[in-house]
């Protein structure tokens, strides 16, 4: 069997389609389909059932689906294993960043990779969670960072840190530095976080999930003045009087003009719904985001990818000394 041909055919199981496969594999949809045809030829077995909604492997279509992902796994682990013999981890990584954390982590990260890993390649997408978690279940990414993720079949995940939680504000007219330091250490009891209009990403988003839950538990749903996927659009909105948003810190900090924004944390979280609690509150802890690094359970990490998933751990611990947790 070809090793091209294998892999034209992984990938279009996992996908589900020769479109999308041709898409990631930059190459033709009438040469794909003439490759995974030629393959299904010489096994003398159809390996694939094609519709107008896509293709899905047959019974022994997705016995080779299991065979062949292992197959490709070997491969890449033996040219890993030759490149080390000359000193050095190759091969490709593809990595999931959320928006907020992309703005921070993108550049240290990167630079970090070239010293570190020269003769592999990185490739970083900006995603939300659930797409994110489909990419790493059809292989298009290998490490995805999530925020508040909840077990998901195929998908392993570790906790890298925790976030507090901020309303973010306009600033009010006139208001001095020291006047917007003081709130930002008076903490909003989440009981009153409904009186304030919010500019909140759509559901399933991982900040939109903790802040109903919470507010569900407490026979509470918030007041959403405006739907919007994207920080930077989110903020802009807060800047333009929309309405506020709740958000980590380093989304305010990144923004470019976190002069214009008051932010006051979030108190009271019970801890259901993703949240965790920080000692010493009568009224609760902090409504705190949590941040998970995920792979996939199917294919088993290659040495490069091990070591990039070691140097985001290094590169959070470096960013956020205060907030890692793993």
């Amino acid at each position: 069997m070809d090793l091209k041909q294998i892999e034209y055919f992984v990938r279009v199981a996992e996908l589900g389609s020769f479109t999308r496969a041709s898409v990631v594999l930059d190459i033709a949809q009438p040469a794909l389909s003439r490759q995974v045809r030629l393959l299904e030829v010489e096994l003398r077995q159809n390996l694939l059932v094609r519709n107008g909604r896509g293709a899905t492997p047959t019974e022994a279509g997705k016995l080779l689906l299991e065979h062949g992902r292992g197959i490709l796994h070997q491969v890449e682990r033996a040219r890993e294993e030759l490149g080390r013999v000359r000193g050095a981890l190759a091969g490709r990584v593809a990595i999931g960043l959320p928006p907020s954390i992309a703005k921070v982590l993108t550049v240290p990260l990167t630079r970090a990779f070239r010293v570190k890993m020269p003769d592999a390649a990185l490739a970083i997408s900006e995603g939300l969670s659930v797409a994110m978690r489909e990419s790493l279940t059809t292989g298009l990414l290998d490490i995805a960072l999530l925020y508040n993720t909840t077990p998901a079949p195929g998908i392993e995940t570790t906790a890298l840190l925790e976030e507090d939680l901020f309303l973010v504000q306009r600033r009010a007219p006139g208001q001095s530095e020291a006047e917007a330091d003081a709130l930002a250490r008076t903490p909003l009891p989440l009981d009153e976080l409904p009186r304030f209009p919010l500019v909140i990403p759509t559901r399933p988003n991982s900040i939109r999930m903790l802040v109903e839950s919470e507010l569900a538990a407490r026979g509470k749903r918030p007041q959403i003045s405006l739907e919007i996927d994207g920080v930077a659009a989110i903020l802009d909105l807060v800047a333009d009087g929309a309405g506020c948003a709740v958000l980590p810190m380093n989304a305010v900090t990144t923004s470019g003009k976190p002069e214009v924004f008051s932010t006051r944390p979030l108190q009271g979280a019970t801890g259901d719904g993703g949240a965790d609690t920080a000692e010493g509150s009568a009224g609760g802890g902090r409504l705190r985001s949590k941040l998970f690094m995920a792979v996939s359970s199917q294919r088993p990490a290659t040495l490069t990818q091990q070591a990039m998933a070691e140097l985001i751990r290094h590169t959070l611990r470096t960013l956020y000394p205060a907030s890692v947790v793993a």
